[in-house]
């Protein structure tokens, strides 16, 4: 298993959908998680984008000097980027990073916010896009002279002078649960990302993405994007949970759930047709709890429980296939450490830093009765 982290650039807190107990998002905070999951051993963290984020690539850049081997999981915007200027940028992020680059293909899904930006495509219009766009960035990063003319873009003799770290570049990844979106991932995406849907509903995408990749002659990896929610004990981490939300109202909900109604990602929609709203229905499977979709958009579930429950959870996802665990939690820079501390042992991690174990393995804790002094 891959275990990933998260930036949050809108803001952070101890609970949900209340200025009670909110945290700034400041470029300090940041650096704070960074370098602390980067000593956890969490192999990667996923920078969110949106009018509400603070600039990924601008934050991403940042923290390169600050991180030794954890990984960036950075969205490029097909609908707002061109595809050259897009891989220019990823090349040099990567040389950079030295290979720490990964890609995140967002199309996004909110109409309000698309148009804001300029961008007046329908669902699938979008998608169309991306195809063009990746089919473009794909062959201009590898230093190949590329000409192209489709129906949304138009390039002649595209190519990238600088080669990147990684071959033939960082990997892409992408989440979409439209049937569009599944068919752009089949052709383009190496890690197919889903939100936190129920095991069944998780195999079920990922059966599909299988089979119209096989017929494009490709093989996919996959992913998933979960809030967690791990304690000593599975009464306590229900407790936190419950907490997490004890200060939403009914009005925050519906004014929530209003937004996210207008909004034509379908990958959205699942997530809001998980539990409706309804505050009273939201463990929608063992031990997994649709409480932070509430008012969240996007990823909205969590597992929640001690660590042998969670890790039994993530080991069901992980035999359907999925890889890579994208986590957050609240506050992020708490949860980052219960995360490592708690779950971590109970699961077959990959690429963890043996000399950081080594460094760490003598003292943990306080020192107790071995003749410290204190002056």
């Amino acid at each position: 298993m891959n275990v990933f982290w998260f930036i949050p650039t809108y803001g952070d807190g101890k609970y949900l959908g209340t200025d009670k107990g909110s945290r700034a998002a400041t470029p300090a905070y940041f650096r704070q998680i960074a370098t602390a999951v980067d000593d956890l051993g969490f192999d990667g963290v996923l920078i969110p984008t949106g009018r509400g984020c603070e600039d990924a690539w601008v934050i991403a850049s940042s923290l390169i000097p600050l991180t030794k081997r954890l990984k960036f999981l950075v969205a490029i915007r097909p609908d707002l980027m061109s595809p050259t200027l897009a891989a220019r940028m990823a090349a040099t992020f990567d040389r950079s990073s030295e290979g720490r680059l990964l890609i995140n293909i967002v199309t996004g899904g909110d109409t309000e916010e698309l148009e804001a930006d300029g961008v007046f495509l329908n669902h699938d219009e979008r998608y169309e896009r991306a195809d063009e766009f990746l089919t473009i960035w794909r062959q201009a990063i590898k230093q190949e002279e590329t000409t192209y003319s489709g129906k949304h873009i138009q390039v002649n003799k595209a190519k990238v002078l600088y080669p990147t770290v990684q071959t033939p570049y960082p990997p892409l990844y992408f989440g979409g649960s439209s049937d569009a979106a599944i068919r752009t991932a089949a052709k383009h995406i190496d890690v197919y990302l889903t939100w936190g849907e129920p095991p069944d509903q998780v195999k079920a995408k990922i059966d599909a993405v299988r089979l119209l990749a096989a017929q494009e002659g490709r093989t996919v990896r996959f992913g998933i994007r979960l809030h967690v929610i791990v304690r000593e004990t599975r009464e306590a981490a229900w407790k936190a949970a419950d907490e997490l939300i004890s200060h939403l109202d009914d009005d925050t909900i519906a004014r929530a759930q209003k937004v996210f109604a207008k909004m034509d990602s379908v990958g959205q929609k699942r997530m809001s047709d998980l539990h409706n709203g309804d505050r009273t229905k939201l463990e929608i499977s063992p031990d997994l709890w649709a409480g932070v979709g509430l008012v969240r958009g996007g990823a909205g579930t969590a597992l929640v429980g001690d660590p042998e429950t969670v890790a039994a959870r993530m080991q069901e996802y992980a035999d359907l296939g999925i890889e890579t665990f994208v986590f957050s939690g609240y506050p992020h820079l708490e949860e980052a450490y219960r995360v490592a501390e708690l779950l971590f042992p109970h699961l077959p991690l990959t690429g963890r830093d043996s000399n950081r174990n080594k460094l760490t393995s003598s003292i943990k804790g306080e020192a107790v009765a071995l003749g410290n002094a204190e002056k």
